[in-house]
């Protein structure tokens, strides 16, 4: 496991799925962490499972306030801030994402507004941040290999996966701005991962005969949370500090594999 001993690290939506996972790892590895959710509930129960060296708030990540809060609670609590984990987001189906020709100004609003607007307000805020206290820091922003790599009939979120493309994006602009300060930008792209927002795809036979094709490493699954854990730890750990702008998929081999639809 790479040592975060001492390090402080602030994790947008850090209260299930992918986000409390990694930050139970984090935890466990020596760091402290403060976490956030939209759900009280969530940061309460996040708070009993991480312990003494976890902090919480709620708010909504598609606020600026949400992150600048995030800031002040982690430099308050435990001096300074060493790294950002960017995991927030989610599907904007339910409010009229999908298909471009059905996509609703609501859905786009939406869905931009939690997965692409989010993430920009915690990186400002985490820069900010870092150049204030001069001593270089870490970013890792959560993507989708749907922003790269589309799967037409399962998964068509367009204005998802714009966000998620812009993600990337954004992220290797910035890491390249911002190299000389020894502040280092990264990018995680999962494929499926069983978390509250994928129960749609869960509860489908068809998609889940699909992706355990498009998914075939280890017998061909749907991913867990902790299946990106050792990614995350890795590119938020010194042990990376030679390492900026890229995007890792954790995907299962999605990105490489064909992907058998049932002949209808």
């Amino acid at each position: 496991m790479h040592s975060l001993s001492g390090q402080n690290i602030i994790l947008m939506g850090g209260t299930t799925g992918l986000g409390l996972s990694a930050a139970k790892k984090l935890v466990a590895a020596g760091a402290r962490v403060v976490v956030s959710s939209r759900s009280q509930v969530n940061v309460e129960a996040a708070m009993e499972a991480l312990g003494s060296r976890a902090r919480g708030f709620a708010a909504d990540a598609a606020t600026p306030e949400a992150a600048e809060r995030a800031v002040e609670l982690a430099v308050g609590e435990f001096g300074k801030v060493d790294a950002l984990y960017h995991v927030a987001g989610g599907s904007g189906r339910s409010r009229g994402d999908g298909p471009l020709h059905e996509l609703t100004d609501e859905g786009l609003s939406y869905t931009l507004d939690l997965n692409l607007n989010s993430v920009i307000y915690s990186n400002r805020a985490a820069i900010r941040q870092f150049l204030k206290q001069g001593s270089g820091g870490v970013i890792l922003n959560m993507a989708s290999v749907l922003g790269y790599s589309p799967s037409a009939q399962f998964f068509a979120s367009h204005a998802y996966a714009a966000a998620k493309a812009g993600i990337i994006g954004f992220s290797k602009s910035i890491a390249a701005y911002y190299a000389p300060q020894n502040i280092r930008v990264n990018v995680i792209a999962p494929a499926l991962v069983e978390t509250p927002m994928s129960q749609r795809a869960v509860s489908n036979e068809n998609i889940m005969n699909f992706v355990k094709t498009k998914q075939p490493l280890d017998g061909g699954r749907i991913g867990q949370p902790e299946d990106c854990d050792a990614a995350a730890l890795l590119l938020l750990s010194p042990d990376s500090q030679f390492i900026t702008g890229q995007v890792l998929a954790v995907d299962g081999g999605w990105t490489v594999s064909e992907g058998q639809l049932q002949a209808s």
